[in-house]
């Protein structure tokens, strides 16, 4: 995805005190998926169910943020196409 890091380079202005490092935008979503989980711990015990846990707290999230980018109306409409 260049078009993705091209566009965020050019809304993110270089700080040279930064260390030549580029702000990094992925603590958000997992502080977010936390805060939704009530920031404690799984609920499952063993692997396999806390990779299942945590898929479908990522799916509520990657639903969230589509229903905020695309909209109700568009969604609707594209699910039922």
């Amino acid at each position: 995805m260049p078009c993705v890091s091209a566009c965020r380079r050019a809304r993110i202005p270089f700080r040279p005190s930064y260390g030549g490092t580029e702000p990094v935008p992925l603590e958000h979503p997992f502080g977010t998926i936390k805060g939704r989980m009530g920031a404690t711990h799984f609920l499952m015990k063993r692997l396999p169910g806390v990779a299942t846990e945590i898929a479908l707290h990522v799916l509520a999230y990657n639903c969230t943020r589509v229903l905020n980018i695309v909209g109700i109306k568009p969604l609707i409409a594209a699910i039922g196409a």
